[in-house]
């Protein structure tokens, strides 16, 4: 075998380990139990947004990436390119919480309505002009 084909298998190998070590890192991520993971973080909606309004960075510190259990008062809720979304009331009325939630949360999530309080759990992810919540759950609905 000559050292052209060492090399490209070599190449080969590592692209394969860092595809390998990519996809396990994002499927670990995506597919977290929110409902039985322990909650590191509990405030409300408003708290949340005035918190990255007045300081995100700051805020990216203490919530990115962290389970955070959220009560807040329904905005609105969204049914687009089969997610579902709850929009939780913010600090004003130019900021909210947008919270994507699991597929199986769609029987409970079709029967809520704007400005029923809830709460909810999920992963924080950060803020562009609203505070994004991914892969989250209803408790106590």
């Amino acid at each position: 075998m000559n050292r052209k084909n060492k090399i490209i298998i070599f190449l080969f190998g590592l692209l394969l380990m860092v595809g390998a070590y990519v996809y396990i890192e994002c499927y670990n991520t995506s597919h977290i139990d929110i409902i039985n993971a322990s909650t590191e973080i509990s405030t409300d909606s408003q708290k949340l947004t005035a918190s990255f309004i007045s300081n995100e960075n700051d805020a990216n510190l203490i919530y990115k990436d962290k389970i955070v259990e959220l009560v807040g008062v329904v905005k609105e809720v969204t049914f687009l390119n089969n997610r579902n979304t709850i929009v939780l009331e913010g600090e004003n009325k130019n900021s909210s919480v947008l919270c994507d939630m699991q597929s199986d949360q769609l029987r409970m999530v079709k029967n809520l309505k704007k400005g029923q309080k809830i709460e909810l759990k999920g992963v924080c992810k950060g803020f562009l002009k609203d505070v994004i919540l991914l892969n989250c759950m209803l408790i106590n609905q």
